[in-house]
């Protein structure tokens, strides 16, 4: 494993903008934000106290943006960031982070921590001190298109398979469509149903969409590891395939980060406006109900609950759509706890699923939803984040939980009704 602590002491200089001092300027210490993340409520840790896991940066800030840092520091008074804290401070910052935002939500001041997380990554990224499960996800986003290796050719199989199934013609690079659709790797490989739900519903609707063999992958793997760089370059691909095909729209499907990266980071990344819009998958089925296009027939009388996803929802403002696409197929909806914007991550963000080292921790925070779900009494529980599915089923094996975990468009096309002609 190759290191650059300079580079990185450099990189990470460069991130500390205006916000970021006045953040760092504003902190009262407080520790609210440790009561509203998993990773410390379920393991009583101080270490995993939001705000400490920008130590490094903090102490990058001290020492080379205020008076009495560099005053220290000539003095001896003060040592400087050293590569040991860097070794040291790893873990935290990628092992016990999901960026969920929710230490945000809480603090008295409006520290936006996620975003100073996101920004500490970027010098741990430059200096070399990263998970090597994030380092190869982003090495084959870059080489191969997919950080789960997906190609091209993987894709067309499914797609063969959901043609088949649905008697449905799958669009490719079709010039002038309304939509491009993306996709998480997870969504292809693990769950196929997704995107023959989103076949079946947009035949229905008479949606005119295609998907671009150039760029089909939605997940930002340069977003989670911590390289802008790289998080650029995904998403250059996705700009230059919608582009090139004159699409309207491009879909951001059921993945968390996949919809921050290409929504919300994806026009400052390329340094300018796309000439088409981002549409949550969720928001344009909200969208396509108003307007009558999607119709539903009965519903389901299991209970079942809804796991926001921190980024669609907390981050990314997407609220009210997932509920009122539910209540059109659902009689027996129960709310958790916590919910919407303050639900409780999966824990699984931010590239701590990709990251093996993390995995016991992981599931050790699991807990909290487990006693979410076990004080509803629910079987069912319904999410739209494809890595949220993923993490959410092995936290449920783990603990012997009799629980299913559906994705909601799944759940939609279970109860769509079909009333007009497929699109050409």
């Amino acid at each position: 494993m190759s290191y650059n602590f300079a580079k990185g002491i450099e990189v990470l200089d460069q991130q500390i903008d205006s916000r970021i001092e006045a953040y760092f300027s504003s902190c009262v210490h407080c520790g609210l934000c440790a009561e509203a993340c998993l990773f410390y409520t379920e393991t009583s840790d101080p270490r995993y106290t939001p705000i400490y896991k920008l130590e490094p940066m903090r102490r990058l800030w001290r020492e080379k943006h205020t008076f009495w840092g560099k005053f220290l520091i000539k003095m001896g008074l003060s040592q400087p960031l050293k590569e040991q804290d860097f070794a040291d401070w790893e873990t935290l910052v990628y092992d016990s982070c999901t960026m969920c935002g929710r230490c945000s939500m809480v603090c008295p001041v409006g520290i936006d921590i996620t975003y100073m997380i996101r920004k500490e990554r970027e010098g741990f990224s430059a200096a070399g001190y990263t998970p090597v499960g994030l380092q190869e996800a982003t090495k084959r986003a870059l080489t191969i298109g997919s950080p789960m290796g997906v190609t091209l050719k993987t894709l067309k199989a499914a797609l063969v398979h959901v043609e088949k199934s649905t008697g449905l013609k799958i669009p490719l690079d079709q010039s002038g469509a309304d939509y491009m659709a993306l996709f998480s790797s997870m969504e292809v490989v693990n769950f196929p149903e997704y995107i023959e739900s989103v076949a079946r519903i947009f035949a229905a609707a008479n949606v005119s969409w295609t998907i671009s063999s150039e760029a089909f992958e939605a997940t930002n793997s340069g977003i989670q590891i911590g390289s802008h760089d790289a998080a650029k370059e995904i998403v250059s691909r996705v700009v230059i395939a919608a582009e090139a095909l004159g699409v309207k729209y491009v879909i951001s499907p059921e993945c968390g980060h996949a919809y921050t990266a290409i929504r919300w980071e994806g026009p400052n990344l390329i340094g300018r406006a796309y000439k088409f819009e981002v549409i949550h998958i969720l928001e344009l089925l909200d969208q396509l109900q108003k307007e009558g296009r999607l119709q539903f027939t009965g519903k389901t009388d299991t209970p079942l609950t809804f796991h926001d996803p921190c980024q669609i929802v907390r981050r990314g403002g997407v609220i009210e759509s997932p509920r009122t696409l539910l209540d059109s197929v659902s009689s027996g909806f129960v709310e958790m706890t916590d919910h919407g914007s303050m639900n409780w991550c999966c824990g699984g963000g931010g590239g701590v699923s990709a990251n093996e080292r993390a995995e016991d921790l992981r599931l050790k925070v699991f807990d909290r939803k487990k006693q979410q779900i076990e004080s509803l009494g629910v079987t069912t529980m319904v999410t739209s984040c494809a890595n949220c599915r993923i993490v959410l089923e092995e936290g449920i094996e783990d603990r012997e939980m009799d629980v299913e975990v559906i994705g909601l468009t799944e759940l939609l096309a279970e109860y769509l009704m079909d009333n007009s002609t497929p699109a050409a």
